[in-house]
């Protein structure tokens, strides 16, 4: 599922349309209510694709700001230090192989994932020759749930490009 963001009035190709998958959505639109609130609050909903959107100022507005922060470092600082955050978050329990390493059940058996040969580097890292598990690459522990969420720097400078030129937007 993704956000499918509609310019209402666009003044170029660029404004037409803006499309985010929800792993890049919501923490470009989480983004946008902690650093522009004021703004932000006058879209009703940036976490659904209910129609909710900005008038034409307000998207150019906001699009100023985003430029404004995307010219003095701060979202690239903002990504990083977002990253760091998550890389220090602890691994989570796999669901798949209930941490084994080794997914048993009735998908891992039919794609023969129990008795996989490893590849040499997984033999020395596991401890083991046979079995793997897709979800967690047979190590029994996944990223955590928070790093399915990606923010980046160009996602940002797409955005406040679509703002800048879209007229206004729904999110649909």
């Amino acid at each position: 599922m993704g956000m499918d963001v509609f310019g209402m009035h666009p003044r170029s190709t660029v404004g037409q349309y803006f499309r985010a998958s929800v792993w890049w959505w919501h923490p470009l639109a989480e983004f946008i209510e902690e650093r522009q609130p004021e703004i932000a609050a006058r879209c009703s909903d940036w976490h659904s694709n209910s129609g909710a959107g900005l008038d034409d100022e307000d998207s150019k507005t906001l699009a100023r700001l985003l430029r404004e922060d995307l010219d003095s470092g701060y979202v690239a600082n903002f990504a990083s230090h977002r990253e760091f955050l998550i890389s220090e978050m602890p691994p989570t329990p796999c669901n798949f192989c209930q941490t084994t390493g080794i997914r048993k059940d009735e998908v891992g058996v039919k794609h023969g994932y129990h008795d996989k040969q490893l590849e040499p580097e997984q033999v020395i890292r596991y401890g083991r020759e046979f079995g793997w598990c897709n979800g967690c690459d047979g190590s029994g522990y996944e990223k955590p749930f928070a790093a399915w969420y990606k923010f980046d720097v160009e996602t940002v400078a797409e955005f406040a490009a679509f703002l800048a030129d879209c007229g206004g937007f729904e999110i649909r």
